[in-house]
């Protein structure tokens, strides 16, 4: 023990040892020693040394300290020890290396005083965090040393639990990666992580959030594990807890790891929504009245939130998502409330700018929410809109930079597929409806595109093509605006004003190097005569444009003067593709051979390239949002981007184009319009006609129900009447018993009046036969009838008489006959039936002697009443089969209909693939002919040159013109001469 005196203590006589030296020692007994109060102190002294000696502890003594965390895992107070040091060696940031316990060792400058301690140089640090990297590699050459400190943070000890957080937070910020995947394979490895923020101890939880920022950082998998971990629940309650953004540093470190959570995680997005989280944000943007003083902790918080508000509403989620999230945000008030710490005062400037931001992304694109920003009012007597309050900041130029970008990206998105709100915007500028009275969005944007600040030039000429962005309408309706340039001079067309500005005013434009405002009006120039063609009509009817834009594009300037160039390109190339040709002096094809004279084709391309390769283009493109460094670098909007990248390539085909081609390419357009236009009237047809089978299909299942329902009823029906026959049996079996007795009692049972009962029923039987040869025999002699009057009119008409009255003769002497036998046999029936009912006359009498004749006469009228009720049913039994039949001849022509409209579907869907194919082969042979005739002009240019190569004179195509004009004028004077 007294080595660790002489380590711990005081110093020992003698030559002391080196440190490298001592540190071996020390590593030895950890390794040797039996007793654990000896490995305890010399990890102790190991811990005390590690911040000195990092190098040597660390090249020694991990492994021997790995070696304590697996076997002595029953003493706490080891292991604190040597998760300490390990944290020491391997840790790279000097504020969270201040070891905070008791045995710490703190050295004392020998001169009595403080030493001044400066801050280590870039090659110091540096050396130290390749350090830490390199002891970060030996920890996790196994991966069950990550899976070992994993196991000790289900410790609940203090000093084994805090330790182990910092260790491993260590490890993530060294190598995030490598220990990241250890993480995720480690069976339960991350929720073992998640049971932190539970912990009841603040320090455990608060370093557990540092940790949990570390571990999420950059792997989607891990986000997604601890987001469905009841992650967010966990956030949201220590956020409350904790005074939401009035809240410590505690607050902005959930809300940093609710960022990592969230940020380009549409998993966990989709979940945070669907929890209904988005709802409990509402709470933290509630400002009160007393908005000065605010700390720098809470601007912090606050912004987290914000930002927490965009990355889900952010405009590179999926379309989808975002709508879905900004409507929840409008239906729980979180717009609302936004809206007003945008209007309140005494919010600082950051907090103000990043809040604008925010409200630009929940209202982009969605159409609730943009009228609902439109119908929001400043807090001002009188009351203004708050679009008209930030276009105000938008053009004043002594508002900061970055404000100032905002109000822009808070207009842009106002607008963004908004044409209501484009509509509202150019109205204001529309003479009918300006106010002398009032400011309006209108009037600021005219204002701040011809102030003198270039920088409000560039805003205000960018948010006012925001509103005319894919709205033909309202490109046509902006050519109406009128300016009042000066007293005593007739106002101008706004569009004038623009051109009048970059041709007249380029001189001075270019000696103020303002190319931000030229840059900025040929940008709104382009976005508003882009598929217009009445706006190029209007712009090609001064004569002054195409000269100035010509010269523009063909003189030779500076780095700075090429964007300008290849803009006017551009608008001049607008010009060209949507023409309708309805000036004379400048079609299409004028223009075209303008640019090739004064220009150049290739010339113009080049110059027209310029705008793409610029290196601000691809910085542009990149995001809706302009962020940019300094204003100077503020020349491009996203949206232009778009139509830059949409437009060149058309623009340089159309420069490119014969006359002859543009020709083909019209008539193959009205060609395919045409089939355009055949293929739709039959997907109306065929739409008709599936409403059509759909309402079939209706009827059809509608009568399939009632005609089920009516077999149901038929089947109750047969039920009853068997039923009721079976009733009608055992009453007569009665009845006949009951004769049968009062038979008996007379002593003549067995016969009533010489017949027995069972003579009666086979007398109605043969009745009952009679009558059904009866009118077989009628409907016999009806065919004859008929046949007879057929067969006289026939003979009326023929000529052999003879022959026909013979016939008529035997017909006559069969009809006879069978008359005869009718009347033989109906007298046969009319005796039958006397007999039959003197016979009932006479049981009727023999019945009332009987000592029982009263319930005789009870069964007799009981099968009367039986019968009746039979024949009831059976009628109703036959109207019933009767509605059936109709029923299903109803169905089976319902069925008949659906099978031929299906046929006509088929043949109608087969008739469209046919002009589908004609189409595309028409597409296809277009294309080929196109080819062909490329091939064949750089065939001829090729051999041209060749020619030229040896020495033959080649005429071009305008040399043989000039030729066939003098040889024509030499004609003409040989003919004067003559």
């Amino acid at each position: 023990m007294n080595f660790f005196r002489g380590v711990m203590g005081g110093q020992a006589a003698g030559p002391q040892p080196s440190g490298a030296e001592t540190i071996q020692k020390l590593c030895d007994r950890v390794a040797s020693s039996t007793l654990l109060e000896d490995r305890r102190d010399a990890v102790r002294a190991l811990k005390s040394l590690s911040k000195k000696y990092r190098m040597e502890v660390g090249t020694q003594a991990m492994d021997h300290l790995i070696n304590i965390l697996q076997t002595d895992r029953s003493d706490s107070e080891i292991l604190g020890y040597a998760l300490d040091t390990l944290y020491n060696i391997i840790c790279n940031d000097d504020e969270e290396e201040q070891d905070e316990s008791e045995d710490a060792v703190t050295p004392i400058p020998l001169s009595g005083k403080h030493k001044p301690v400066s801050m280590p140089d870039e090659n110091a640090q540096k050396q130290a965090d390749d350090l830490g990297v390199q002891f970060t590699d030996k920890f996790i050459e196994d991966p069950e040393h990550v899976t070992l400190l994993l196991t000790l943070l289900e410790e609940f000890d203090f000093h084994v639990r805090w330790p182990g957080v910092k260790l491993l937070t260590a490890l993530l910020k060294n190598q995030g990666v490598q220990v990241q995947g250890i993480i995720l394979v480690s069976p339960m490895g991350v929720s073992r992580l998640m049971d932190l923020l539970a912990d009841s101890r603040e320090v455990i939880r608060n370093d557990g959030l540092l940790l949990l920022q570390q571990l999420t950082k950059s792997n989607a998998a891990i986000q997604k594990i601890v987001a469905f971990e009841n992650a967010f629940e966990r956030l949201l309650d220590i956020i409350t807890e904790e005074g939401s953004s009035d809240g410590g540093i505690v607050v902005e470190d959930c809300l940093l790891l609710l960022l990592n959570l969230l940020k380009n995680n549409s998993s966990n997005q989709n979940f945070f929504k669907e929890g209904s989280y988005i709802q409990r944000m509402k709470p933290w943007f509630e400002v009160g009245d007393d908005n000065s003083g605010w700390s720098a902790q809470k601007v912090t918080n606050l912004h987290l939130m914000l930002q927490l508000v965009r990355v889900m509403v952010s405009p590179v989620n999926s379309p989808g998502a975002t709508a879905s999230c900004q409507k929840s945000m409008y239906q729980c008030g979180l717009l609302q409330q936004l809206c007003t710490i945008l209007m309140a005062t005494g919010v600082p400037a950051d907090i103000l700018t990043e809040t604008i931001n925010t409200v630009s992304e929940v209202i982009r694109g969605s159409q609730v929410n943009q009228d609902y920003f439109a119908s929001v009012n400043a807090p001002s007597n009188p009351p203004r809109p708050a679009i008209v309050v930030l276009l105000m900041s938008m053009v004043n130029e002594r508002q900061p930079f970055v404000l100032r970008c905002a109000v822009l990206y808070c207009f842009q998105c106002f607008l963004y597929k908004n044409q209501k709100g484009q509509g509202e915007i150019v109205a204001t500028l529309l003479p009918s409806t300006i106010d002398a009275n009032s400011i309006s969005a209108g009037q600021l944007l005219c204002g701040g595109l011809f102030s003198a600040d270039s920088l409000s030039n560039w805003c205000a000429a960018v948010a006012l093509a925001h509103a005319l962005q894919d709205n033909l309408t309202q490109k046509e309706q902006l050519l109406r605006v009128q300016l009042a340039t000066s007293l005593g001079k007739p106002p101008v067309s706004l569009l004038q004003q623009c051109t009048n500005i970059l041709s007249q005013g380029d001189k001075i434009i270019r000696r103020g190097s303002k190319v931000q405002t030229r840059v900025g009006l040929l940008m709104l120039l382009c976005t508003w005569i882009s598929n217009c063609p009445i706006a190029v009509t209007h712009f090609l009817h001064n004569q002054e444009n195409v000269p100035f834009l010509t010269a523009q594009i063909s003189e030779n300037l500076g780095e700075d003067e090429r964007l300008v160039q290849g803009l006017c390109a551009l608008l001049l190339g607008i010009c060209i593709y949507y023409n309708d040709n309805s000036l004379e002096n400048y079609t299409k094809e004028k223009l075209k051979q303008l640019i090739e004279k004064r220009i150049g084709k290739e010339n113009f391309v080049e110059k027209l390239g310029f705008i793409t390769k610029h290196e601000l283009y691809s910085r542009a493109a990149q995001k809706p949002q302009p962020v940019f460094p300094s204003p100077e670098q503020m020349l491009f909007d996203h949206e232009f981007t778009k139509l830059v990248k949409e437009l060149e390539g058309m623009i340089t085909k159309a420069v490119h184009k014969s006359s002859e081609e543009e020709k083909k390419e019209e008539e193959v357009k009205k060609t395919l319009e045409q089939h355009d236009n055949i293929v739709t009237q039959y997907k109306e047809l065929i739409r008709e006609q599936d409403a059509q089978i759909q309402e079939l299909k209706e009827q059809v299942s509608t009568m399939s129900s009632q005609n089920d329902q009516l077999q149901t009823t038929i089947t109750q029906q047969l039920s009853q009447i068997q039923q009721h026959k079976d009733q009608y049996n055992i009453l007569k079996l009665k009845l006949g018993k009951d004769n049968q007795s009062q038979a008996n009692s007379q002593g003549d049972g067995s016969q009533v009046n010489g017949l027995q009962t069972e003579e009666l029923t086979q007398l109605r039987e043969e009745v009952e036969e009679l009558r059904k040869q009866h009118t077989l025999l009628q409907t016999q002699l009806s065919d004859k009838e008929a046949l007879i009057s057929t067969l006289r009119s026939g003979a009326s008409q023929t000529a052999e008489g003879s022959a026909g009255a013979s016939d008529n003769t035997e017909l006559l002497k069969e009809l006879e006959a069978l008359r005869s036998q009718i009347q033989a046999q109906s007298a046969e029936i009319h005796q039958m039936k006397t007999e039959r009912q003197d016979l009932l006359r006479r049981a009727e009498a023999g019945s009332s002697d009987a000592v029982a004749g009263g319930d005789g006469s009870l069964d007799a009228a009981k099968m009367a009443e039986l019968d009746s009720r039979l024949t009831a049913q059976m009628t109703e039994t036959e109207k019933l089969k009767e509605e059936a039949k109709r029923s299903s001849e109803t169905r089976a022509e319902l069925e008949q209909q659906l099978a031929s409209a299906t046929s006509t579907v088929a043949i109608l869907q087969t008739e469209k693939a046919k002009l589908q194919t004609e189409v595309q082969e028409s597409k296809k042979e277009q294309d080929d002919l196109l080819m062909l005739l490329a091939d064949q002009d750089q065939k001829i240019h090729s051999l041209k040159q060749r020619l030229k190569d040896l020495g033959e004179t080649v005429d071009d195509e305008d040399d043989l013109d000039a030729r066939d004009q003098t040889d024509d004028d030499d004609e003409e004077d040989d003919e004067d001469e003559d």
